[in-house]
């Protein structure tokens, strides 16, 4: 059944929906086909009009859906082609009125079937259009019967019918009005949701001053790449940055230039580490990135560049001029270590580039 549907519908989302409305409005169709069979069997309406009648909308609607399925519709500015099915379906229906004789009351349900359909999909302007082509399509079969058939017809009936039609098909449009101003409302609400969700997300993962990941989300990303190196048997390092001095500086020349300082190292950072690693603002004035797939020599190269590209910096902030330096501390992650294991290295290392003078990059053993 489910192949059966991927043929009918294709397994494409956007012209599956497409198919799946042409679908019911065919269905729609078939219940009026069932309908008109009806009064054929209550001696309203003769068989051979009503086979005819059903044989054009069989083939009209087959038409619609073959046209979509195809994908000739897509040339059209509506893919869907709802409107053109609405004024089929409303044409079909003003030609089932002049059909059914005294049975002709029981096409108004359909017509504002076929209208309420459209309103979910169709704008209110094409709805508008639709609608007053109902009251002209209704209106011409009222009058030609009322003109070829008075006595099936009583003009002062159609009259009465005409009024009704005219009174209540234009007012679908001004509910399609209504409507389309829910859909663009919750449209524009879901909009307004997705995007603070969005502002949720980046605040609850990335520091606000340099724009770094966090280290919350850095502790997640670590897991990750621990999980990913267990199942693969690579490996990965972890380098632990330190801002040489960064008390000093906040206590010479205030923590505005201060955050210049971190915003700029961070950026600086982020220019030289690949796509695959990842660099966080670990808390003050460390940082921790991550070496994904890298042992210890290579990272150690890429690590060497960075500290050399941070120390040629001058951060101006305020008239006033900074230069910096980093250091850092690099670990290996060992297999069978934890990711704790492997960041208490890293910062041990680091530990031990301050002790040996700073401004420089030691690896842990």
């Amino acid at each position: 059944m489910s192949r059966l549907l991927d043929v009918l519908l294709s397994t494409e989302p956007v012209q599956r929906v497409r198919l799946a409305q042409a679908g019911l409005a065919m269905l729609l169709l078939g219940t009026g086909v069932l309908g008109m069979g009806y009064f054929v069997w209550a001696g309203t309406a003769r068989a051979a009009d009503v086979a005819w009648w059903a044989g054009l909308n069989v083939a009209g609607m087959a038409l619609f859906f073959g046209l979509i399925r195809s994908g000739w519709s897509r040339r059209l500015r509506e893919p869907s082609m709802t409107v053109p099915q609405m004024v089929f379906a409303l044409t079909s229906g003003a030609v089932a009125y002049a059909l059914l004789g005294a049975g002709r009351g029981a096409v108004f349900p359909m017509a504002m079937v076929v209208l309420m359909f459209g309103m979910f999909i169709a704008s209110p302007r094409q709805m508008r259009w639709v609608s007053l082509y109902a009251v002209a399509a209704f209106g011409l079969a009222m009058l030609l019967m009322a003109r070829l058939k008075p006595r099936e017809y009583p003009p002062a009936i159609e009259g009465g019918h005409f009024l009704i039609v005219a009174l209540m098909l234009p007012g679908v449009s001004l509910l399609a009005a209504r409507l389309s101003r829910l859909r663009h409302r919750a449209r524009q609400q879901r909009a307004e949701l997705v995007q603070a969700l969005a502002r949720l997300r980046e605040h609850t993962t990335r520091d606000e001053l340099t724009g770094l990941v966090n280290r919350r989300h850095m502790e997640s990303v670590l897991a990750q790449e621990h999980q990913r190196c267990v199942r693969s048997g690579q490996t990965f390092c972890v380098a632990m940055l330190d801002v040489d001095r960064f008390k000093a500086v906040n206590e010479a020349h205030g923590y505005a230039l201060g955050d210049a300082v971190l915003r700029a190292a961070a950026q600086e950072a982020l220019r030289q580490v690949r796509v695959s690693d990842a660099l966080a603002r670990w808390g003050g004035e460390v940082f921790v990135l991550m070496l994904s797939d890298t042992r210890a020599a290579l990272a150690r190269g890429g690590l060497e560049r960075l500290h050399q590209r941070v120390a040629a910096l001058r951060i101006v902030h305020g008239g006033q001029a900074v230069g910096i330096t980093l250091s850092g501390g690099l670990a290996e992650h060992h297999a069978g270590e934890t990711v704790e294991q492997t960041l208490a290295r890293a910062e041990q290392a680091l530990r031990e580039a301050k002790a040996q003078g700073r401004n420089r990059v030691v690896v842990a053993p």
